[in-house]
């Protein structure tokens, strides 16, 4: 849930801060010398795929992608939230799956958490699975060391796929 950045109208502006007479003055770090490069402890913000978004085709990310809208495809991300009302006709692969959504496809990730709103049909190939009280779901539950490891070339994305090499 994303918080809600409404400007209170009764609260006076704040007057820019002024450095005190016998403080050294700092220089001023541009936005664009600091942004895209996090420290370790700092997370991007999510992709977004809008609710009113449709998409025919996979994705893939190497970052976090919160879906509210509709997907046909295979995604393939670090950490993948399925939103409320979020449809997913596809495979799921990622170390982190969040589903509050539904789900029609079989899911691989490391940790996959199924919410209780949440609507899964599909297999379950996972390290770690927790499933709240009133989730659905239908298919089989596989535990693994490595859940990720098992998947073969048919089911990754083209960018993802090894290459062969090539002679000539």
């Amino acid at each position: 849930m994303l918080p809600n950045f409404k400007k209170n109208e009764t609260e006076p502006p704040k007057p820019p801060a002024t450095p005190s007479a016998g403080a050294p003055s700092q220089p001023a770090i541009p936005r664009s010398a600091t942004a895209g490069a996090p420290t370790n402890g700092d997370r991007l913000p999510p992709s977004i795929i809008g609710p009113d978004l449709t998409i025919h085709g996979n994705l893939s990310s190497k970052g976090q992608v919160q879906i509210d809208g509709d997907v046909e495809g295979d995604i393939h991300g670090t950490h993948i939230i399925v939103g409320e009302r979020a449809r997913i006709t596809g495979g799921i692969l990622a170390d982190e799956v969040v589903v509050r959504g539904h789900v029609m496809g079989s899911i691989r990730g490391r940790r996959v958490m199924l919410q209780a709103q949440s609507h899964v049909e599909g297999d379950i190939y996972h390290q770690a699975l927790a499933i709240e009280q009133g989730a659905f779901f239908e298919g089989k539950s596989r535990r693994s060391e490595d859940p990720m490891a098992n998947v073969t070339e048919s089911e990754m994305p083209p960018m993802l796929a090894p290459t062969p090499n090539s002679v000539g």
